[in-house]
């Protein structure tokens, strides 16, 4: 990876100590077995989970590594790095076979700074965390009453509170449009700019409810079926933390990072992020010719996964192998 300077939590090391803590019951990752199949763990290998979350990949692909491996976790949340931390820290006497583990506070996109092939395998499972959305004081979700922040890192400049409230209304029109696809977005445009100033997740959801309305009772089920706060509270966040700008930095520096033979997945929770990753492995494999796509059709959870985890049932998951 890059040479800049990094941020590795307190009590992340790479000798004794306590033993491997499992995932909490609550983090259920997503498309976890199909991931780890198509990432094909080599023993030894350095793996990057780009997105190490609360760790449910990362644990998975540590128990196969091996003493002889490492792995290199990445996450713009700082909050996710402290708790993955404890989690991945390695074993004492119980488990000895664990793999050195380095974990970063930095977004995916800074891979781009990686000179030469430096890993075995890379994996991104793309989007908002189950413990960014449980958090009110986060403002990601409008399930609960909380700021207007939406930040994965904290550290960030840009709210989606300065961008309700500042953004002039066509800016906002096409920001809602292209990262919420959504069709009636000069009009929630229009609503928010009219309700300025808005301060809070339950202030701005009421306002989308009342000017997202579905457009005429024929809408299709799908338009009923979700909160009118959906697509834009999704636009926002994805504008905010710059979603697709980092995605699309990661898929271009995935060839580089990528040693002959390593493999990349990529699980993502929408089509603008699918789309994305369906066209940088189609040109890689026919332009470039530097990839194999291992997934012709996205791979998708099961019925029983979706039953047990709705955050699946958007999931698309795609794979391609360095040649």
């Amino acid at each position: 990876m890059g040479e800049g300077s990094t941020d590795t939590p307190q009590g992340v090391g790479h000798g004794g100590g306590r033993e491997v803590s499992q995932l909490s019951p609550s983090h259920v990752p997503v498309l976890l077995k199909e991931a780890i199949d198509f990432l094909n763990v080599r023993r030894g290998g350095t793996y990057i989970d780009a997105t190490v979350g609360l760790g449910g990949h990362s644990y998975e692909i540590a128990k196969r590594l091996g003493a002889p491996g490492h792995l290199i976790g990445l996450d713009k949340d700082p909050a996710a790095l402290e708790r993955t931390a404890a989690r991945l820290r390695p074993a004492g006497s119980g488990e000895a076979d664990w793999p050195s583990i380095e974990l970063r506070h930095a977004s995916f996109a800074s891979l781009g700074e990686a000179r030469g092939p430096i890993a075995d395998g890379l994996l991104a499972d793309i989007g908002v965390s189950s413990l960014q959305l449980s958090d009110a004081a986060r403002g990601f979700s409008f399930q609960a009453d909380g700021p207007l922040d939406m930040r994965m890192d904290p550290q960030n400049e840009r709210t989606a509170e300065q961008v309700v409230n500042h953004l002039d209304e066509r800016e906002l029109a096409d920001v809602i449009y292209e990262f919420g696809e959504e069709r009636r977005s000069r009009r929630i445009a229009r609503a928010i700019v009219r309700s300025r100033p808005i301060r809070s997740t339950s202030h701005l959801a009421q306002i989308l409810s009342a000017a997202a309305r579905p457009m005429n009772s024929g809408s299709d089920k799908y338009e009923r079926r979700i909160h009118p706060a959906t697509r834009t509270f999704q636009a926002l966040r994805i504008f905010v933390n710059r979603e697709l700008d980092d995605l699309k930095a990661l898929l271009e520096a995935a060839p580089r990072i990528l040693k002959p033979g390593g493999r990349v997945v990529i699980i993502s929770f929408h089509s603008l992020e699918d789309r994305i990753v369906k066209d940088a492995f189609r040109e890689g494999s026919i332009k470039d010719k530097y990839y194999r796509v291992l997934t012709k059709k996205p791979v998708t959870a099961s019925e029983e996964e979706q039953d047990r985890n709705p955050r699946a049932r958007s999931a698309k998951m795609r794979a391609a192998e360095r040649v």
